[in-house]
């Protein structure tokens, strides 16, 4: 089987400048890209017996015929599986940066032999990657969901909503937590959905959906600036279809409408 190197630089990818879409590399192209940069990669990571993620000396300019990609960019053009590989190669290289030392002793981590880990031999602590569980959740009503606009959106979308699962509680109590929390409301029924992979840099995402119970939307200005009840021939812009989000949404209206 072929071996295969996701190429980072800088913290962005890699890519063959107009390229439609972008493609792990070989063992071959990887040392010839490597050679022009007359610069080892820092680091080269096995995410498998076969694949590995690899970053460029953050030094080295890149030759003519490459570019580079911002991971979010990348999503829309290789699809959800693909954008898996890349977004696990990119998670891997941040928790590296992360623990290239020990967090308790300062001593450098090195590779554990046996596991995906890195591992301090001066006090035998093991790093594993880092992963942070999420829950995402879209909100309904009869003909409705509500979506809601983050002040870090880039552009005029609106999403469901999510956050981080804090320290001892379950996703289910977060979930009601975060909705709370955001836009003032009570939800129920609350169903499991799906889950999705994150690297932004690592989290894990837990998508439900949830009936609404009681309230008003009362947002909280600081995680949510904007949130509405949209009937479904009323939306907004959404998230992309192969997101979590963006198939929450569609799934929902879907399940109502078909």
């Amino acid at each position: 089987m072929q071996i295969q190197y996701f190429l980072f630089h800088k913290n962005k990818v890699v890519v063959r400048t107009g390229a439609s879409m972008p493609q792990p590399y070989s063992h071959h192209d990887k040392e010839q890209l490597c050679r022009s940069l007359k610069a080892s990669p820092t680091c080269e990571i096995a995410m498998t017996g076969t694949t590995f993620a690899v970053e460029l000396n953050a030094d080295a300019e890149l030759p003519r015929g490459y570019e580079l990609l911002s991971l979010r960019s990348l999503f829309s053009l290789v699809g959800e599986h693909h954008f898996r590989e890349w977004g696990r190669a990119a998670h891997l290289l941040h928790w590296w940066r992360r623990h290239r030392f020990c967090g308790s002793c300062g001593a450098p981590t090195v590779e554990h032999p046996l596991e995906q880990a890195l591992l301090c031999d001066d006090c035998g602590i093991t790093y594993y990657p880092d992963i942070a569980p999420c829950i995402i959740v879209l909100v309904h009503r009869p003909r409705e969901i509500l979506l809601a606009r983050s002040p870090r959106f880039r552009t005029n979308m609106y999403s469901t909503l999510a956050g981080f699962i804090e320290a001892g509680e379950t996703a289910e109590e977060a979930l009601h937590r975060e909705v709370h929390e955001e836009v003032g409301i009570r939800v129920e029924e609350v169903r499991y959905f799906k889950s999705q992979s994150w690297p932004f840099p690592g989290q894990l995402m837990l998508g439900y959906f949830a009936r609404h119970l009681s309230g008003d939307i009362d947002i909280d200005r600081v995680e949510i600036s904007d949130a509405g009840w949209y009937s479904f021939n009323r939306l907004p812009e959404i998230p992309d279809a192969n997101t979590i989000a963006g198939q929450l949404i569609r799934q929902h209206i879907r399940s109502c409408t078909g």
